[in-house]
């Protein structure tokens, strides 16, 4: 029987009815909060979270900012888990501090980002929102495009969703490069992969696609100085992390020709607003195909993560462990 002790509350929609059912079925109490229509759990204010979270056990989260100081007015929070694979928002040695756990939604969502990314990198290079507009207005002239068949591929970051990718990319016949810190010799045979340096992917690929996380090494990692090294044609493709890119150089390289197109699903606007006028010049941009952060919102691909995020709850309220691959931190076991 499900009870207030269990209470788990979920920021997120779209939140399925057999992930509800297995949590209540595992005896916790699912609060699943209806936020107005435009607004993200990343949007809510520090009093706002703790007001929804208060009393509560268990967290199913999306893009909220997990601070110390929000933990610390949640002392019965015991597990927070995200229904997604990206924590930079989220204050990790605080968490181990405060003996909570933080998990991620590994494995959930990389068919849903790889899938994706290659209807991404099709429809820019097949000039798609640009022949679909003109034809709107009237215009029904043929603009030449490119295909994806044969060309160079580089991938910057080889976790589930560049390795996704890969397999996708092996029917297009592409020639295949990867910058990865951990290159794998055996993986390299066997998948007719090429691991390099970003500098050779820069200059060589035809389409650039970026899988690596958010840390201070790859911010900005695609700037003046990484776009003045790309083919004139080269197309670049991020549905990672919006602080990989600068978007204001993005923006000027695009409208002056030096790039033939970008695929976006992720912004620094998201993560600073001041930077809302670029986002919206360069989702106008016709070389441009944009998706607002949809890339993992796929009906299978939330079903996936909404459950692997649910069973980290449960393992955590049971007092076990969730997956190995899923937890960022433990703290439970560190002493207070």
């Amino acid at each position: 029987m499900a009870t207030a002790e269990r209470r788990v509350v979920v920021t997120q929609r779209y939140f399925d009815q057999a992930t509800i059912d297995y949590l209540n079925e595992n005896n916790c109490e699912v609060d699943i909060i209806d936020l107005p229509k435009g607004k993200a759990d990343g949007n809510l204010t520090p009093d706002e979270l703790k007001s929804l979270l208060a009393g509560a056990r268990g967290w199913i989260v999306g893009h909220a900012h997990i601070t110390r100081e929000l933990l610390q007015d949640l002392p019965n929070l015991a597990v927070i888990s995200r229904r997604g694979v990206g924590y930079e928002r989220v204050d990790v040695i605080a968490v181990r501090d405060l003996g909570r756990v933080i998990t991620i939604a590994a494995g959930g969502n990389d068919a849903s980002v790889a899938d994706h990314t290659i209807g991404l990198m099709l429809a820019v290079g097949r000039r798609l929102r640009e022949m679909q507009n003109r034809m709107q207005a009237g215009d029904w002239t043929i603009l030449v495009s490119s295909d994806l068949n044969r060309k160079t591929v580089g991938l910057i970051g080889l976790g589930r969703i560049g390795r996704s990718v890969v397999q996708r990319l092996k029917g297009f016949n592409c020639r295949i490069l990867v910058n990865s810190p951990h290159p794998d010799a055996d993986y390299a045979r066997n998948e007719n992969v090429t691991f390099c340096d970003v500098e050779t992917i820069l200059r060589e690929s035809d389409y650039i696609s970026l899988h690596a996380p958010l840390v201070a090494a790859t911010r900005n990692l695609i700037d003046e100085k990484a776009i003045a090294l790309m083919k004139p044609t080269a197309i670049v493709i991020n549905t990672a992390r919006g602080g990989l890119v600068d978007d204001c150089v993005l923006l000027q390289a695009l409208k002056d020709g030096r790039l033939a197109g970008a695929g976006l699903d992720v912004y620094l606007s998201e993560s600073d607003k001041s930077l809302a006028d670029v986002t919206a010049e360069l989702i106008a941009l016709p070389n441009v195909v944009a998706t607002p952060h949809s890339a993992a919102s796929s009906l299978e691909g939330l079903a996936r993560t909404n459950m692997v995020a649910a069973r980290s709850v449960v393992a955590v309220l049971d007092g076990g462990d969730p997956p190995e691959t899923c937890v960022i931190a433990d703290g439970r076991t560190r002493p207070r």
